[in-house]
């Protein structure tokens, strides 16, 4: 329930405080004092969008805080699935700085208004004129009746079974779209694969071709060019290799004379291994080379069928040719395992729509088990709040399925003997509409475990007994959920627990709206007021107090 709330620099509230008792809160004030801007601040809380025209000081931030006591409605798996602190007392604030930026806080973390909106869900029911509107909405009546019948477990269950239907539908949809498109391109894509597949493509082979080309068109030359190489290094009277020998010899004699110049010796003795290793290569390279004109053919017709695949594809090397061909090669089984895939998706999606059936129909079922005991409820309600004609009827026909199942129903209504029950929104005045509303409400308080329900100005359009009758059922709901009531009606604000009385101040430069809390001799007064006007007679103050003793 709502412990307390702080309202400061929102619309016309400077700074607000209250902490509503847990029972029965009843809010008065003059039209236009500022008891529907509360709601506006609450709504905040509840993740409604914010609006920079509500501050009060442009220039200074608005903040709307309200503590709430949790503990007891299992709260605690939505806190861990938004990874939120959890404590009993859960702090909701909202910012609006003058800058337009929006902030939210539970329990000082920061979170989106999403998750703001779906914690409301589960703290506060706010009645407003709002649901005059909603409730001629066929989602909205379902809605209703699904808490009245406590459908949750059937409900979930056919929605599980829905989206696994759905998902299914929309992979076989995809799946032969993709058939289609892929069937078109199917020959050329196995032409395409033959083409690549016939040459038989070798990672790094393209390298290889090229530096063997390369050698194979200059063998004539290199073997020669070796051969010169070769005869400077090894002659016998004057090769390189003769003449360093030579040197080699020098530097020996050179180290018997001083050991300084073995080091000398070593690194030209290291030299002369090198270079004798180079043309030991050379021969080798000389040996294994041969002018060959048929090889290097079919080396540059290999090369000239890679560069035509590669100018064809637009790629620029053997490894993306060979990736090329292992997708042509995946999208020509997918298309020869096209029918087999398919076929299995349709079985699928038939066992998928069998089973959302079933639970479409155990929703079905349950949903239609509340239509007479809900209908007879709330005629009876309606009798007691002064409408002793009233009908209530149900009319339901089965629709396409969707995520809310295969129901649609509209409530028929009837305020007067003899007319025949219609639509909501055709037949149903204000003061019906309120008495409708609330008598569900009320209904409703029994399924739902929302710790506190608002009410603004649930009492339009009523007076009298019926006023008196409407607040007794507010103390029955009050015994189970926090009640706070915005009421014009004094006999509705004589029964509140506690009531509190919202008022304009205008001692400054700007009018700014004020709560406070009544004591026993101002709520005699303000009662008074309600019923007789600015200047209540004497009778009035006896009446206003025969209403709170009662």
């Amino acid at each position: 329930m709502l412990q307390s709330l702080r309202i400061s620099n929102y619309a016309l509230i400077q700074s607000l405080e209250m902490q509503p008792n847990s029972a029965l809160n009843t809010i008065t004030g003059e039209t236009g004092a500022g008891k529907s801007i509360m709601l506006g601040a609450v709504g905040l809380l509840l993740g409604n969008r914010a609006d920079t025209k509500a501050l009060l000081d442009e220039d200074k931030k608005c903040v709307v805080e309200g503590s709430f006591q949790i503990g007891t409605y299992g709260l605690e798996d939505f806190f861990k699935a938004n990874d939120l602190d959890f404590e009993s007392e859960c702090i909701i604030r909202r910012e609006i700085s003058p800058n337009g930026k929006s902030r939210a806080f539970v329990n000082d973390t920061p979170v989106g208004l999403d998750i703001l909106r779906e914690l409301g869900l589960f703290l506060m029911d706010i009645h407003s004129q709002h649901d005059n509107l909603r409730l001629g909405d066929g989602a909205y009546q379902l809605g209703l009746v699904d808490f009245f019948t406590q459908s949750k477990t059937e409900f979930e269950a056919y929605q599980e079974a829905f989206g696994i239907y759905q998902k299914t539908a929309k992979a076989l949809e995809k799946l032969t779209h993709e058939a289609a498109e892929m069937k078109k391109e199917a020959d050329f894509n196995k032409f395409q694969l033959e083409e690549l597949s016939s040459i038989q493509l070798q990672a790094g082979e393209q390298q290889n071709l090229e530096s063997d080309q390369e050698l194979l068109e200059n063998a004539e030359e290199i073997k020669s060019k070796i051969q010169e190489i070769l005869g400077q290094l090894q002659d016998d009277q004057f090769g390189a290799l003769r003449l360093l020998s030579m040197a080699n010899q020098g530097l020996q004699q050179l180290t018997r004379y001083a050991h300084k110049f073995q080091a000398y010796s070593e690194r030209f003795q290291s030299m002369v291994i090198e270079l004798k290793d180079i043309a030991a290569s050379l021969e080798d390279e000389d040996a294994g080379l041969e002018v060959d004109f048929e090889k290097l053919e079919i080396i540059r017709q290999r090369l000239s069928n890679i560069y035509h695949l590669q100018q064809k594809h637009g790629l620029d090397s053997v490894e993306k040719l060979i990736e090329l061909e292992k997708e042509l090669a995946d999208k020509v089984f997918q298309v020869e395992n096209l029918d087999e895939s398919l076929e299995k998706l349709r079985i699928e999606k038939t066992k998928a729509e069998k089973e959302m059936l079933v639970q479409a129909k155990a929703l079905t079922e349950k949903r239609k088990s509340g239509f007479s005991p809900f209908a007879s409820q709330l005629q009876r309600l309606l009798q007691q709040l002064g409408m002793e004609d009233a009908r209530v009827e149900f009319i339901h026909q089965e629709i396409a399925p969707s995520k809310n199942g295969v129901d649609q129903i509209e409530i028929l209504f009837s305020a007067n003997k003899g007319i025949k029950p219609q639509a909501l929104k055709q037949v149903a005045s204000g003061g019906e509409f309120s008495r409708l509303i609330f008598a569900i409400k009320y209904i409703m308080a029994d399924k739902m475990a929302l710790p506190t329900l608002i009410f603004d100005e649930i009492d339009t359009g009523v007076s009298g007994e019926v006023a008196l009758q409407l607040v007794r059922m507010m103390k029955e709901i009050s015994k189970k959920h926090q009640v706070i009531c915005i009421s014009h009606l004094p006999q509705v604000a004589a029964k509140g627990d506690q009531h509190y009385f919202v008022y304009k101040d205008n001692s400054s430069d700007k009018t700014i709206s004020k709560i406070r809390l009544l004591g026993k001799e101002e709520r005699i007064t303000e009662i008074a007021k309600m019923i007789a006007g600015a200047n209540p007679s004497a009778s009035a103050f006896e009446s206003a107090k025969e209403l709170l003793a009662n």
